[in-house]
């Protein structure tokens, strides 16, 4: 069994931008500084917003969390856009109330969207991105192959497919939907998956050789799980991300790759 170790190639990417900032910082004064709005108290979501404040913390870039009642999201939204010391934006999905989920992420300045997820987002988002980078690093080759995306969630399916279709690469999106599930996953040499169903993808889904990326969370018995099942990782001939330091460490870091992006270009307008 080969490993995609996505916390191994974040490292790497974690050195540049931390060299990206001090410049920033030094020869610019500008400091680059993540908003995360947050509607909801739950344990995986507060999982990955620690993450992201100890990633900022490691790379010197600031991250402020508001955490607030969805009556004050839009104003709070307004707010940040105007807030010229804020350089990204992310709407910590999901909301409290799904239903003003379009609405809030569209109500993001796109050159302050970071996650990539508004109608007129100018930036990759950050899971698509984090995916693409995990496979380009252990050198998969995508093109050719027969490519299956699990979930046409917003924050992974959906942009995942676009990204990769606007490449030119044969992708199909399976859901909960899809007639003969299985059978349909088990056609896929590269398999990514991000429905949030614990161990949803099973051994017998999975062919010989294939690549495998989990990029599921949810949580069941207080712990972080993905979507495949124990019974792939027992196997030799496949190439899956590890239940730990897969994808999110790296979509982390593409999401501060956005931030970067991001405050350079307040630098550049200036300039």
């Amino acid at each position: 069994m080969k490993i995609l170790n996505g916390k191994e190639l974040s490292e790497y990417i974690t050195e540049r931008q931390a060299r990206q900032i001090r410049t920033l910082r030094q020869a610019y004064h500008v400091i680059p500084k993540l908003a995360i709005v947050q509607t909801i108290d739950n344990a995986v979501i507060d999982t990955y917003v620690r993450l992201k404040q100890g990633y900022g913390d490691d790379i010197l870039a600031e991250v402020a969390v508001h955490k607030i009642d969805q009556a004050d999201l839009l104003s709070t939204i307004q707010a940040l856009n105007e807030d010229e010391s804020v350089h990204g934006i992310i709407i910590q999905l999901p909301l409290a109330d799904t239903a003003e989920t379009d609405a809030a992420v569209n109500a993001v300045l796109p050159e302050k969207d970071v996650d990539g997820l508004g109608e007129n987002a100018t930036l990759t988002p950050a899971t698509a991105m984090a995916i693409d980078w995990l496979v380009a690093g252990y050198n998969v080759e995508l093109r050719g192959k027969h490519i299956t995306i699990v979930g046409n969630g917003r924050l992974v399916g959906a942009p995942l497919a676009k990204l990769w279709r606007t490449s030119g690469l044969d992708v199909t999106v399976l859901d909960s939907k899809t007639d003969n599930f299985a059978s349909n996953i088990r056609k896929a040499e590269i398999i990514v998956t991000a429905t949030g169903v614990p161990g949803v993808v099973t051994s017998q889904m999975v062919q010989p050789n294939a690549v495998v990326v989990d990029a599921g969370t949810a949580s069941e018995n207080g712990k972080l799980v993905g979507d495949v099942a124990d019974d792939v990782r027992e196997r030799n001939d496949v190439t899956i991300t590890p239940k730990k330091g897969g994808v999110g460490p790296l979509t982390v870091t593409a999401l501060f790759d956005n931030l970067i992006q991001a405050a350079r270009a307040t630098v550049d307008e200036k300039s």
